[in-house]
């Protein structure tokens, strides 16, 4: 599937496994408060399992992943970008196609994610609940945000 002039959205192969990893320990490794629960290898791991079972959409660019999106059903797990594709529509490109596989997704940030939490509410998200963070593996207080199709009378 394409998803922009130079950006093709595509299923996750077994061959991405180390370049997801990459993105997503990146991430943990680069956000002052997130916990450093995983390893590197760990997190490698994790991208392979999640692509195994099919739950994840990859955003390419010049046959590079920059970016992805994991969706079990209604529920994103993550949406997770190299730090060279943020700011240039790729998470709201991977956001929209998930839009079109559902008529409702939810999900939780962080509370201290502000860049999150500002792309969310602003592709549609609407702020559901808070938690303590006893519901998440690194013991954050987080948000839960809820988005519904409009149906058209």
């Amino acid at each position: 599937m394409s998803g922009g002039t130079d950006i093709i959205l595509r299923g996750a192969r077994p061959l991405d496994a180390g370049a997801l990893g990459a993105i997503l320990w990146d991430f943990q490794d680069q956000t002052d408060w997130m916990p450093d629960l995983y390893s590197e290898a760990q997190t490698i791991a994790f991208c392979s399992m999640m692509s195994d079972r099919g739950l994840i959409t990859v955003a390419e660019r010049n046959s590079t992943v920059i970016g992805f999106l994991a969706l079990e059903r209604e529920y994103i797990h993550g949406l997770y970008l190299d730090r060279t594709a943020r700011g240039q529509g790729v998470g709201r490109l991977l956001i929209d196609h998930a839009k079109t596989r559902a008529e409702r997704l939810e999900l939780r940030v962080a509370q201290h994610n502000a860049t999150a939490k500002r792309f969310y509410r602003l592709a549609g998200f609407k702020e559901v609940a808070r938690g303590d963070g006893s519901a998440n593996d690194e013991n954050l207080p987080d948000v839960h945000f809820v988005w519904r199709t409009e149906v058209m009378a």
